[in-house]
């Protein structure tokens, strides 16, 4: 008989990343306040948990670091990184980006989504079959951010191959080996271009901005780190993420085919295969919190400084807050999942990677309305808090 005590969860454990639901469901039911002595963290992976230490910053903040690695080496958080920020610097940063990333500019991105579909998607058909994240998932999104900040096209494919390998985990690069990039280092080039060059995008709003800043109250506008930071942000967790979750819709749509006949005879469907695949596979499954001070849960006393994982990745997979959760159904009423945060928190940029994905499935089912997925050749990507796909052949 398994005992509570025999639970193991590691995040940088390839194995149990592979298919980390069991064991996330043995905590949910037996360790919902789940302890790891090897690395040191606490872990909380009920919905109800996980959605309250989302919204209570003041008790789990995010200002020690996004990753387990940069909360553990005291790095400070990099100027402009808001992720990494609780207000009211969180608020004074959010704010300049949202009036960069405004919804009227991820709106008219919606017509060269389309366009890059057709780019990537057309030469495909009468293929036989493809890599769906080598030859479409991993090009789209960076080149949707490229146009929405205002990086050359030539240089993009280098820059998401530099940040995805600056995070990938390897057994010949364990965790503790593990050193934070320079987020915004990669884009200095293009902030001098931009200077130089002013033009309708985001890297030029970001250099005209102004605003009060909230400790000394002057008017002043970004540094040029603050600048870069922004923009190695919104590259990396955009790139990313949307790339996996278009991996996610290939691989669990070809799972349930029934379900996908339903999506391809009535394209009406389509919003809500998306968010049932953001449900059920989350692309950023971990985020990392750190308690500002001592808080009881379960009946242990959790001390200040110690991290807190949220594992969304289980929330949303709790039979508490979704009846049948590790039934994939795209008839699901979701009146809200975890994959994209909570609170001040939110993803920025959940609505750009909705459109994303709704714009990449209805652009591969109309070229491609059945495809089976070779797993023997598929391959996940291990990062400390990205899950997906980083190579996934279909067959047509």
């Amino acid at each position: 008989m398994s005992t509570a005590t025999e639970i193991y969860y590691d995040p940088y454990d390839f194995d149990i990343d592979q298919d980390p639901y069991p064991v996330w469901k043995r905590m949910r039911e037996e360790q919902p306040l789940y302890y790891n002595e090897r690395y040191d963290f606490y872990a909380l992976s009920r919905y109800a948990d996980v959605e309250a230490a989302s919204v209570d910053w003041q008790s789990y903040t995010s200002a020690k670091g996004i990753l387990m690695e940069m909360v553990k080496a005291g790095l400070p958080t990099p100027p402009g990184l808001f992720i990494a920020e609780d207000p009211p610097e969180h608020d004074m940063h959010r704010l300049i980006l949202s009036r960069a990333v405004t919804p009227r500019r991820v709106q008219v991105l919606e017509e060269r989504i389309r366009e890059l579909c057709a780019e990537y998607l057309d030469p495909l058909v009468g293929s036989g079959g493809f890599d769906l994240v080598q030859d479409f998932a991993g090009h789209l999104p960076m080149r949707v951010i490229g146009a929405l900040v205002g990086i050359p096209d030539e240089y993009l494919v280098s820059l998401r191959d530099r940040v995805e390998e600056s995070a990938r985990l390897t057994e010949e690069k364990p965790q503790e080996e593990q050193r934070l990039p320079s987020i915004g280092a990669p884009y200095a080039p293009f902030l001098e271009f931009r200077r130089a060059n002013p033009a309708d995008d985001f890297l030029t709003t970001l250099i005209q901005a102004r605003f009060t800043d909230v400790f000394t109250g002057e008017e002043r506008g970004l540094s040029d780190a603050e600048i870069l930071n922004y923009v190695g942000m919104l590259y990396a967790a955009g790139v990313e993420t949307t790339a996996r979750l278009i991996g996610w819709l290939g691989k669990v749509l070809a799972e349930h085919p029934d379900q996908r006949a339903q999506v391809v005879a009535d394209r009406s469907l389509v919003p809500n295969a998306v968010e049932e695949t953001l449900r059920f596979e989350v692309p950023s499954p971990i985020q990392i919190r750190v308690a500002a001070k001592p808080v009881e849960l379960y009946g242990q006393r959790v001390e200040e400084g110690k991290i807190v994982t949220l594992l969304t990745g289980s929330a949303n997979r709790d039979e508490r807050a979704f009846p049948g959760a590790d039934t994939f159904d795209i008839h699901r009423k979701i009146d809200a999942h975890l994959t994209f945060g909570k609170g001040v928190h939110y993803c920025f940029g959940a609505a750009l990677a909705r459109i994303e994905g709704r714009i990449a499935l209805e652009e591969l089912l109309n070229r491609f309305p059945h495809w089976d997925v070779d797993l023997s050749g598929a391959e996940l990507i291990h990062t400390a808090t990205i899950r997906g796909y980083h190579r996934l052949p279909i067959v047509l």
